[in-house]
């Protein structure tokens, strides 16, 4: 069978000698270790905008991050080869930048385009058709996606009868499923009309059928499924235990104020963590990571604690970075970016990698004590309960008012033993019942 020059080639080659300019694929490249694919959550593009290198072009969604691409090219947007929120396979063209060639490359263009053009003047006129089914229309390529192309192909649809409803004509999903559909309906048969019946009964009632739904786990979902399971290979031991918050609420309702005029939100969190954080300075086991086949222990030396948090894109874990280091004032700070960027989705690979410990605040939707699960390589996590107002018993025997709150911990009890968790939660709820030993133990 002989080879039939593509018209794209030649309609391409001829600008390329015209004007030097050649069409570069923008692959989507490994972001993060076992990827696999991404999903296009936002284009900052679109066709034809002028574009210089590092220029931010989309933000791909992979495993738990939101990560932004930039440019590698200076040049225009000649087509987008995905739609919003499809995925797109590691390795496959994101989109095509049409780019500027020295003189040789042009050259070189333009000999290749008129060879291609004389050897197939003959046959214009016969394969328009082909051209049409190929994404082609008089020569000029037809603006659409490799998925709607499939599509296309598949329902025998030539690309070329379709009208694209997309800005520069670029054919959509919708335009062919459109399309297939007005056929169904020319070729459908006229429907007989039945005889009126002398009493008319009425129609019956069909009732809606609920259908069962089948949902592909992609993206955080596709991730958790990854973490959980590696987590459910490891044994743990479960702590729980309850907090005399009296004090804290007392000093926070002191210095709420003075830290809502500096614009910052001052909640517990940023307390629980800084004593977790003081108490780890005890127990440096808690702050430590095993390998893959558990032979050696890794104490890290930063204080990496990692915060749950329900976000639109799903639960995610960013920490906040050497909190050892860093005031309460700092580390609310610190929350606060964070709890933004995920309200936002646009936490990043710096924030939701290198946690060394993690507490997650369950009491926020509900509940008191939970089994909190692991996330590997940690050895430790914590669960925060709903803070509650309940009856207790003074050391005279008087009901009094109490503010409780429940924590929960689970550690990987292969390298972790009951009596060490025991007396680390010890210390960190001494922090917490006696602010005043937190500000006498600070380094």
């Amino acid at each position: 069978m002989s080879h039939q020059p593509s018209p794209f080639s030649k309609y391409f080659s001829t600008a390329a000698a015209l004007q030097a300019k050649r069409i570069e694929e923008f692959l989507l490249p490994d972001l993060i270790e076992g990827m696999k694919e991404g999903q296009v959550t936002e284009w900052h593009v679109k066709v034809g905008d002028k574009i210089k290198q590092f220029d931010p072009i989309c933000e791909v969604l992979c495993d738990k991050m939101s990560a932004p691409l930039s440019s590698r090219f200076d040049g225009i947007v000649h087509s987008l080869r995905c739609e919003l929120d499809d995925f797109v396979e590691v390795g496959k063209p994101l989109i095509e930048i049409e780019v500027d060639v020295d003189d040789d490359d042009a050259r070189e263009s333009d000999s290749s385009s008129s060879s291609s053009s004389s050897s197939s003047s003959s046959s214009d006129d016969s394969t328009g058709e082909e051209e049409g089914r190929q994404g082609f229309s008089k020569g000029k390529p037809i603006l659409t996606t490799p998925a709607v192309r499939r599509l296309a192909r598949e329902h025998n649809v030539n690309l070329a009868d379709v009208r694209g409803t997309h800005k520069d004509g670029r054919v959509l999903k919708t335009d062919i499923l459109r399309y297939i559909a007005s056929l169904k309906g020319e070729s459908s048969p006229p429907t007989p009309t039945p005889p009126t019946p002398v009493t008319p009964s009425p129609p019956p009632v069909q009732q809606a059928v609920a259908e069962d739904r089948v949902e592909k786990i992609v993206g955080i979902r596709k991730a958790m499924v990854k973490t959980m399971t590696a987590a459910n290979e490891i044994p743990t031991f479960g702590f729980n235990d309850e907090v005399d918050m009296n004090a804290l609420v007392s000093i926070r309702a002191q210095l709420k104020e003075q830290m809502a005029a500096r614009g910052i939100k001052l909640s517990y969190m940023p307390f629980f963590l800084k004593a977790a954080s003081m108490a780890l300075l005890d127990y440096p086991v808690l702050n430590s990571s095993p390998n893959a086949d558990c032979t050696t222990l890794t104490y890290k030396v930063q204080h990496n604690i990692g915060v749950a948090m329900d976000t639109p894109n799903g639960l995610l874990v960013p920490n906040i970075k050497s909190v050892q280091d860093k005031s309460v004032v700092e580390i609310a700070s610190d929350l606060h970016r964070l709890m933004a960027l995920g309200a936002a989705g646009k936490l990043g690979l710096d924030d939701l990698t290198g946690g060394t410990f993690s507490l997650s605040n369950i009491g926020v939707i509900g509940g008191t004590y939970a089994r909190p699960i692991l996330l590997p390589p940690e050895v430790l996590i914590g669960a925060l309960g709903k803070l509650q107002v309940v009856p207790r018993f003074s050391e005279d025997d008087a009901v009094v008012k109490a503010h409780i709150l429940n924590i929960s911990w689970s550690a990987d009890h292969r390298v972790i033993d009951g009596a060490t968790v025991a007396r680390f939660s010890n210390l960190w709820k001494q922090y917490l019942e006696e602010p005043s030993t937190l500000l006498a133990n600070l380094r």
